[in-house]
């Protein structure tokens, strides 16, 4: 199924399978009378449809339980969304971990897997990492690759709507790689890449701290933290794609990076070393004073870079993840900070979905893009305008 145009001579068709898919999706085993009710279209108009998803693959009629009290007269039908009809991926590119997710069409997790590597491993070596864990996440789980319908990968840096990384500091040779462009190689159905920041944001807003709000801010938090925004339940972007850059706030007037305001002594830590960013939290938690007055510094910096886009923005909800989703007093700070600077503070929240964040956004991603073609609708979280 394609989108809906005016002049599509099927469209009414198009339009009714879409509302009785969606239905059958929602229930547990409707008969025709559950489905008429539901879509409020006729009975007639809902056996055609519904026979017509049969023929598609779509749909399966239920086989009646046994063991029940037996009715005079034939059963009613009923049927069910067949969701092992085709299958969705969620891939997440890390500086230091690869991971994937798989499910059903109903976004129900079937497989997950996940694989270390390399902070220094170039674009290649990484790439090739995450076609063999693909590849084993679809072994384990018996699924055919032929039987994917689309793949969602989130990844830092500065994404394109082709998939092709504009600015990508934080992985080596990611700048101008084009990253959709060689993982459709891989793949037989659409790929579809997103900031990891913002695939995180879509992730808390489905299954974890933000389900229940629109306007959210996810902070991605690291030496050089990314955000990610929901505005009246879509994705911002931006004009270009780097909408939640926030890590780039101290080029305005603030000549100290991150990597020198979390350091102990007088060399800059690596951007990519978080083990050497963990180790520093290590020891501000045993009470090593340099420890903590970096770490007093580096927090500071990440509530006010979070404050300036929350006036810009006016969210509910700010949701905090990455690595300092973990960390002591980085909550407190950041509500006191906001209270005195925002006319109506947002609740401040730490992630619910942790590392998985990123990965669940990306599977999001390929469900939206699904259900766009299957369900006929262009109001998904992630659809780009």
């Amino acid at each position: 199924m394609g989108r809906l145009t005016g002049g599509d001579p099927s469209l009414l068709r198009r339009i009714n399978s879409a509302v009785v898919l969606h239905a059958l999706r929602g229930a547990v085993s409707p008969t025709l009378t559950d489905l008429t009710r539901i879509t409020g279209l006729s009975r007639p108009t809902v056996e055609g449809v519904t026979e017509g998803l049969i023929e598609a693959g779509l749909v399966v009629e239920t086989v009646p339980e046994e063991g029940g009290a037996r009715r005079q007269g034939r059963p009613a039908r009923r049927f069910r969304f067949r969701a092992e009809a085709g299958h969705l991926l969620g891939v997440e590119i890390g500086s230091h971990r690869i991971a994937a997710l798989l499910s059903g069409l109903d976004g129900r997790i079937l497989g997950a897997g996940s694989r270390d590597v390399s902070k220094t491993a170039c674009a290649d070596e990484r790439l090739e990492r995450v076609r063999l864990l693909v590849a084993d996440v679809l072994r384990r789980a018996g699924v055919a690759r032929s039987s994917l319908r689309a793949v969602g990968v989130g990844s830092p840096g500065i994404v394109e709507a082709d998939g092709t990384v504009r600015l990508g500091t934080a992985l080596p040779g990611w700048t101008g790689l084009a990253l959709g462009e060689r993982l459709r190689r891989s793949f037989r159905c659409p790929v579809l890449v997103e900031n990891d920041a913002n695939a995180a944001a879509v992730a808390e807003h489905w299954k974890g701290a933000a389900t229940e709000s629109d306007d959210i801010v996810f902070v991605l938090a690291g030496l050089s933290p990314g955000a990610g925004s929901l505005i009246g339940g879509r994705l911002h972007r931006g004009y270009g794609g780097a909408a939640g850059e926030i890590g780039a706030l101290h080029l305005l007037g603030r000549e100290v990076t991150p990597e020198k305001l979390l350091s102990t002594t007088d060399e800059p830590l690596h951007p990519l070393d978080e083990q050497a960013v963990a180790d520093v939290f290590a020891l501000a938690r045993q009470g090593d004073p340099r420890a903590q007055e970096a770490v007093e510094r580096f927090i500071q910096r990440l509530v006010h870079d979070v404050a300036a886009l929350v006036l810009a923005l006016d969210p509910e909800l700010v949701v905090v993840g990455g690595w300092a989703a973990g960390l002591d007093g980085v909550l407190d700070p950041l509500r006191d900070e906001l209270s005195r600077y925002c006319l109506r503070p947002p609740r401040v929240a730490l992630s619910l979905l942790g590392e998985a964040a990123v990965a669940t956004g990306a599977l999001r991603l390929a469900l939206d893009h699904v259900e766009e073609q299957l369900f006929a609708v262009e109001t998904t979280v992630t659809a780009r305008r």
